[in-house]
């Protein structure tokens, strides 16, 4: 594919790409972000795309890196309320923002209350201040996993104590 048949590729069809984008995503900028993504990506296998299919192929590569933006960590952030959005990279993470605001007390008793394997893997992570790598060790699970659980449990943390604020538990 020659570069002005490339050119050409990109004028006929950039806003449909955008579109499909944003029918996902929902956000304007992303989806300009998400629409040059898929034009690199076209440019760059541009030798494979197959004559004919152009458009169904460009769909199809755009849905996918629409989704991938869903599925990424950024886009699934959580800003808690009173808590500023801040550039990313300078935001801590919801679940700490969550655990600071609570007591020691408040998080031991919560990470007692948790179902396995969330209790003994946020119980060495959370209260006894263990690396995922020597939970690991302690648990004799692999590292992805305890990663994996410690996720998932601090997230089960921060649900308990913005429904025992909401109630007015706290």
């Amino acid at each position: 594919m020659t570069s002005e048949s490339f050119s050409q590729l990109v004028r006929q069809y950039e806003r449909l790409v955008y579109t499909i984008c944003f029918q996902l995503v929902r956000d304007g900028a992303a989806a300009e972000d998400l629409t040059q993504e898929t034009f690199l990506s076209a440019y760059l296998h541009r030798d494979t795309i197959p004559a004919g299919y152009e458009r169904q192929w460009l769909g199809r590569v755009a849905a996918n890196k629409a989704k991938d933006h869903l599925q990424s960590a950024w886009s699934r952030r959580t800003v808690l309320p009173g808590e500023e959005e801040l550039p990313p990279g300078l935001s801590p993470p919801a679940e700490e923002i969550a655990l600071s605001r609570a007591s020691a007390g408040e998080i031991a008793d919560l990470v007692t209350a948790l179902r396995e394997p969330y209790r003994s893997v946020c119980g060495l992570c959370l209260l006894k201040e263990r690396t995922p790598e020597e939970a690991a060790l302690a648990l004799g699970r692999p590292v992805k996993t305890i990663h994996t659980q410690l996720s998932r449990g601090k997230r089960l943390l921060r649900e308990e104590l913005e429904r025992r604020r909401r109630n007015g538990d706290l």
